[in-house]
């Protein structure tokens, strides 16, 4: 999330009523999670296991649990509550608008786009050239959507990331300010769900097709042409490059990337990033042919079983 304009170091101290160490006029520009983070943002780390990965990131502003050298270069926010403090300044650059119609009139609509009763537009939503929103849709506010794009019934685009963090009360939530990107030529089918970044974008790419039920995680990035079949769960912060196919349940774990052109088979779980060009399948699943492989030995157990009890 980058800001309208240019803050100071001081005046973010302020906002968040934490100490600091740099110069007061330390350019901040915007603010992310550590793994879309750029010079002028603030990145936010609150656990000493993942203290120097913050401090070397990109991110040139570090809103820390913990006085620390700075890094050369870079500045710090030094707060007893560093979550708290993000989430206070993404309500504060990124405030929640009500809405007061089912299309505001902040949103752009583009020529020849159609949009069915019932759905809901919200506050700066941009829609292309020659789309179709069928009725009882939900976009959120902020979302990006590109020319040629298809979105069926009772889908929902730009809820809120399911991240929290565990708390003696309770779970407490992490505030999203980011946003849903479609690009040309996509289509989304009936009753998807696709989470709003935290900070970034949620970004689905050009000709892209998704069937029914499909639900994707914050901040991933889906890439051209690929094909989604139905009822397929898609954590946080995975990529997925391009013409990749994955067919109905499949379950994708956080933070892995699926190479292009791989095939991910029905039912399989994957839980570690996957490479190009080959076919996947199983929980957890692995290449095609080593799968079945390893399916076809364990049949024959029983046998060998059998085989052992008689030679005893």
């Amino acid at each position: 999330m980058k800001f309208p304009q240019k803050h100071t170091l001081e005046q973010i101290a302020t906002i968040i009523s934490s100490e600091y160490i740099g110069d007061p006029n330390f350019p901040v520009l915007g603010m992310n999670e550590i793994h879309v983070v750029s010079p002028g943002d603030i990145v936010f780390v609150d656990h000493p296991k993942y203290y120097d990965k913050a401090l070397q990131s990109a991110a040139t502003i570090i809103l820390i649990n913990k006085n620390v050298d700075c890094p050369k270069g870079k500045a710090l926010l030094i707060s007893d509550d560093p979550f708290r403090d993000f989430n206070t300044l993404t309500k504060y650059f990124k405030p929640f608008e009500k809405a007061n119609s089912l299309l505001s009139d902040t949103a752009k609509i583009g020529e020849n786009t159609i949009i069915q009763p019932g759905s809901f537009v919200g506050n700066n939503v941009t829609i292309g050239n020659n789309c179709c929103i069928h009725a009882n849709v939900s976009i959120y506010d902020n979302t990006v959507i590109g020319d040629n794009v298809t979105i069926h019934s009772g889908s929902v685009l730009g809820g809120d990331a399911f991240y929290y963090k565990k708390r003696p009360e309770g779970f407490d939530k992490l505030i999203s300010g980011g946003r849903v990107v479609l690009e040309d030529n996509v289509d989304i089918g009936a009753s998807c769900t696709i989470d709003k970044g935290v900070t970034g974008d949620t970004t689905i790419k050009k000709g892209t097709k998704i069937d029914n039920q499909v639900h994707i995680g914050h901040d991933t990035v889906i890439g051209e042409k690929c094909l989604i079949a139905s009822q397929v769960g898609i954590a946080g912060c995975v990529v997925i490059e391009d013409e990749v196919t994955i067919w109905g349940q499949v379950g994708i774990t956080s933070d892995v990337r699926i190479g292009t052109k791989a095939i991910i088979s029905a039912q399989s779980g994957v839980s570690k990033s996957l490479g190009a060009n080959k076919s996947y399948f199983g929980t957890p699943a692995d290449d095609f042919r080593k799968k079945y492989k390893e399916i076809a030995a364990i049949r024959q157990v029983p046998e060998l079983i059998e085989k052992l009890k008689k030679n005893e």
